[in-house]
């Protein structure tokens, strides 16, 4: 049986981590870290937008800051070209 996360991985999602810096509710001066992995689909970001917009909604601590780092997992692969041959023996 092959995984949900292949299939989307088959449809262009990759893996998107997001670097998300809040201000506490309790002390604004103090930034705490959170970091959200999921796939999702580049440029445009429907889960971590989804997910920043719960955030605005439901949590108490104002964003300051979000930075994301995006990779598709699946591409196509690399080829070069050998300059020799090789002979083991």
């Amino acid at each position: 049986m092959v995984s949900h996360d292949f299939f989307r991985q088959l449809g262009g999602y990759g893996l998107t981590t997001a670097h998300i810096l809040y201000r506490r509710p309790d002390h604004p001066w103090l930034l705490q870290s959170y970091v959200w992995q999921e796939y999702d689909l580049c440029p445009h970001f429907p889960e971590l937008s989804r997910f920043l917009g719960f955030w605005r909604e439901r949590l108490e601590g104002p964003l300051h800051s979000v930075t994301v780092a995006h990779a598709r997992l699946i591409k196509p692969a690399e080829i070069r070209a050998v300059d020799g041959v090789f002979h083991l023996h």
